[in-house]
């Protein structure tokens, strides 16, 4: 599912300063964890049962925005996988419901990984090109 492009209007929002924070913190706690712990220890941790709602509109809006601004930014790589942990993290702390998804895609020879996040089914990050891969796996917290 393709997110939502920005119009004029949005564009000149400024993410809240807190979420801002929050979001830088969080990619980069997403980037060293991603380096010192095996795969299997993050999934575990992300399939903590949670009985949230899926997040407001408004609420996906800031999370992707945030995130995606410190993913353009940062000077070390910060791509899907670390964005995915750190919206869901971000979710998660507002106790709202999101799923993780882990896709592959082995076209044109090389095999390529992809990571996207959804609540209640809305796209939050990743989402634009999550169609042209095979989901493997998905955490749901």
């Amino acid at each position: 599912m393709p997110g939502r492009r920005l119009s004029p209007r949005d564009r000149d929002r400024r993410a809240p300063l807190a979420l801002l924070a929050e979001a830088g913190r969080d990619i980069a706690a997403a980037s060293l964890a991603i380096r010192r712990r095996p795969f299997r220890t993050l999934a575990d941790r992300l399939e903590q049962p949670q009985q949230g709602a899926p997040a407001d509109a408004e609420t996906i809006y800031w999370v992707r925005r945030s995130v995606l601004a410190w993913g353009r930014r940062l000077p070390w790589r910060a791509k899907c996988f670390e964005q995915g942990l750190a919206a869901a993290w971000m979710l998660r702390r507002r106790g709202l419901a999101y799923e993780l998804h882990y896709g592959a895609n082995g076209g044109g020879g090389a095999l390529k990984a992809h990571v996207w996040v959804t609540s209640g089914g809305a796209p939050v990050v990743g989402c634009e090109n999550a169609a042209d891969f095979s989901r493997l796996a998905s955490f749901a917290g």
